[in-house]
C-alpha cells in the first residue's frame, strides 16, 4: 500500500526544475553593464527561493523604492477593508469616502472603487498624456493631492479613442496614478488611521514583513500610487501571497474571492497586456510560447512576477528611473534568464 501512496503522489506531484546555469548567467550581463542599474533578482518556486542576487551596491536589506508596483499593495489593502467590511466592495461610490467634496460633473458621482481599481474611471486622467488634467506631474507640484484628484473634470472621447462599450472588457484604459492615490485614501478613510499603519496590521505583519518606507502626500495622506520600499525578499513573500489565493503560512490573509477577482483581466491598456485590479497581466514568449503572467510593475524597471502554471514567483528590482531602457532590459530579464530557466 506505501509503494503504491509513493506511486499516486508522483504521479500526481509536478516536479519543477531550475537551470541554474542559465540563470546565473544573467550575473555577466549585469557586470559588463548590458543590463545597467538592476538592483536584484530573486526566484522562487515550488515556495522555495532558487536564486537570490544583489547587484550596484544592494543588498538584501536594501529598501527598494519600486515606485508605481506599490499600486498592487494598495489593491489587496482594498482587499483587506473589504474582507473586514470597512468597505461594502468594490462597487462603493468613490465619493461616499469624501462627504466634502463634490465631483466636477454629476456623471462622476457614480464612480465606483472598481473604476480606480481598473484605471478606467470619467475622470479626465492620463500619466502618459503631458497635456492631460490629470496627469500625475499635475498633481505632486499642487498643496492638497486629494482635492487635485476629486475635482478632475470628465474626459472626452477623441475619434481615435475607443469609449467604454466599444473596449474590451467594456472599460476603456487610462492610466492614472491620481486614482490608485484617491483608493489608498478611501482605505484610509474606511480604516480610520493612517494608510501605513493599515498595511502594517493586515499585510505586512502577517507576512512577518518588519521594514517598510511609505510615503504621504502634502496633507497627509498615504500615497497608495508609489514609491513604497520594500525589502526583495518582502516583495517575493507579497508575490506569494498572492500566488498562493492569499493564503501565508496556513493562514487566509485576504481572502481567496478578493484575489481571484484581482487577478482577473477587467481592462486592457495595450494589445500585449490586460489589467485587473491595479495588477498587470503580461505574456512573454519563451521558446516560441506564450507564457502569461500577473504583475506587479513600477518605474525603473521593477517587477514582482507571478507564472501559476510553475508556481513561480519572480522578483526584479532596478533603479533606472525614467530611463527608455529600464523596462525592456527587465522584461528581456524575466522572459530569457529567469522563464527560459525554469520549466512549467
Amino acid at each position: 500500500m506505501k509503494h503504491l501512496l509513493a506511486t499516486l503522489l508522483l504521479a500526481t506531484t509536478t516536479v519543477h526544475a531550475t537551470d541554474l546555469a542559465r540563470l546565473s548567467s544573467v550575473e555577466a550581463k549585469i557586470a559588463d553593464k548590458t543590463y545597467k542599474d538592476i538592483t536584484s533578482i530573486m526566484v522562487v518556486q515550488d515556495g522555495k527561493t532558487v536564486y537570490e542576487h544583489y547587484f550596484n551596491g544592494s543588498t538584501a536589506d536594501t529598501l527598494n523604492d519600486v515606485r508605481s508596483a506599490s499600486k498592487s499593495i494598495t489593491a489587496l489593502l482594498v482587499g483587506a477593508a473589504i474582507d473586514r467590511h470597512l468597505i461594502s466592495g468594490v462597487d462603493a461610490p468613490v465619493y461616499d469616502f469624501f462627504p466634502g467634496h463634490k465631483p466636477a460633473d454629476p456623471r462622476l458621482a457614480k464612480t465606483t472603487l472598481e473604476d480606480l481599481l481598473t484605471m478606467s474611471s470619467l475622470w479626465e486622467c492620463n500619466d502618459e498624456n503631458e497635456f492631460s488634467s490629470g496627469n500625475e506631474e499635475r498633481m505632486y507640484v499642487s498643496e492638497r493631492w486629494l482635492d487635485f484628484a476629486l475635482a478632475l473634470p470628465v474626459k472626452g472621447f477623441a475619434p481615435w479613442m475607443d469609449k467604454p462599450a466599444d473596449s474590451p472588457f467594456g472599460r476603456s484604459f487610462s492610466y492614472c496614478t491620481a486614482g490608485a492615490f484617491v483608493a489608498g485614501a478611501a482605505v484610509e478613510r474606511a480604516a480610520g488611521q493612517p494608510l501605513a499603519r493599515f498595511a502594517a496590521q493586515v499585510l505586512e505583519q502577517p507576512l512577518g514583513i518588519t521594514a517598510v518606507k511609505w510615503n504621504t502626500s502634502p496633507e497627509g495622506i498615504g500615497m497608495g500610487g508609489g514609491g513604497t520600499r520594500y525589502r526583495t525578499r518582502d516583495l517575493a513573500k507579497i508575490g506569494q501571497l498572492v500566488l498562493d489565493d492569499g493564503r501565508w503560512n496556513g493562514r487566509q490573509v485576504i481572502s481567496a474571492n478578493y484575489i481571484k477577482a484581482m487577478t482577473t483581466p477587467h481592462a486592457q491598456p495595450r494589445e500585449d497586456a490586460e489589467y485587473g485590479y491595479l495588477w498587470w497581466h503580461f505574456h512573454f514568449t519563451v521558446d516560441g510560447k506564450d507564457v502569461a503572467a500577473w504583475s506587479m510593475s513600477g518605474n525603473g524597471g521593477n517587477y514582482v512576477l507571478l507564472v501559476p502554471e510553475r508556481h513561480l514567483v519572480a522578483v526584479v528590482t532596478s533603479t533606472a528611473y525614467n530611463q527608455r531602457y529600464a523596462h525592456p532590459q527587465s522584461r528581456e530579464i524575466i522572459s530569457r534568464y529567469i522563464l527560459g530557466a525554469t520549466t512549467p
